[in-house]
Formats: structure tokens, C-alpha cells, sequence
């Protein structure tokens, strides 16, 4: 079954940065785009990046933009968020999410808390 395995995530002070994977499987991972989402305590989950299948494009939450970064790596079936200049808004359970025309997949969340 397809499983996504979120990763990196943890405390940090505001400045700091993390870098977040996804590990994926069960799935042809080449053929789907991946997202980032977050949801913060009491909040809705909200979208915060996505990468193309293939890579070539990469589109960012105005709230992230120059701060965050998505990439991934097909030869490792591994989807990262790199993090910096972190604020305390940023704290929330990050979500990894496959997509494929109607298909979704989430992996569990991974924690994220940035405070001084």
C-alpha cells in the first residue's frame, strides 16, 4: 500500500532552520507531484508548497516564499522542505501529500515548533 513517511521535524528557535523529508512508497513516485501542507493548532490545514513530478517547477505559499524551498529526489522516492529564518507562525504538523489526478495520498505529519 502506498505509505508517506514525513521526517525532520522538531524544535528550533526563530531564525533557525529544518529541513523536512518525506520518504514514499508503494507508489510510482516520479509520476506524481508532491505538496507540503501544514495545519497549526486550531487552525485549518493549509497548503504551503508543491513540486512537479518531474521537478521543473515549484510554487510557494506568499507566507513561505524566499524562505522555503521544496526539491526531491526520484532516485530516492524522497520529497524535502527546506526551512529557513523560521517564525514562530511557522509552528504546525507538516503534511507531505502525493497527488495524481484524482489520487491523494498523506503521510502522517511531522511536527514543527519554533519558539525562543
Amino acid at each position: 500500500q502506498v505509505q508517506l513517511v514525513e521526517s525532520g521535524g522538531g524544535s528550533v528557535q526563530p531564525g533557525g532552520s529544518l529541513t523536512l523529508s518525506c520518504a514514499a512508497s508503494g507508489l510510482t513516485f516520479v509520476s506524481y507531484a508532491m505538496s507540503w501542507y501544514r495545519q497549526a493548532s486550531g487552525k485549518e490545514r493549509e497548503w504551503v508548497a508543491t513540486i512537479a513530478s518531474t521537478g521543473g517547477s515549484t510554487n510557494y505559499a506568499d507566507s513561505v516564499k524566499g524562505r522555503f524551498t521544496i526539491s526531491r529526489d526520484n532516485a530516492k522516492n524522497t520529497v524535502y522542505l527546506q526551512m529557513t529564518s523560521l517564525k514562530p507562525e511557522d509552528t504546525a504538523v507538516y503534511y507531505c501529500q502525493a497527488r495524481l489526478a484524482v489520487r491523494r495520498y498523506w503521510g502522517q505529519g511531522t511536527q514543527v515548533t519554533v519558539s525562543s
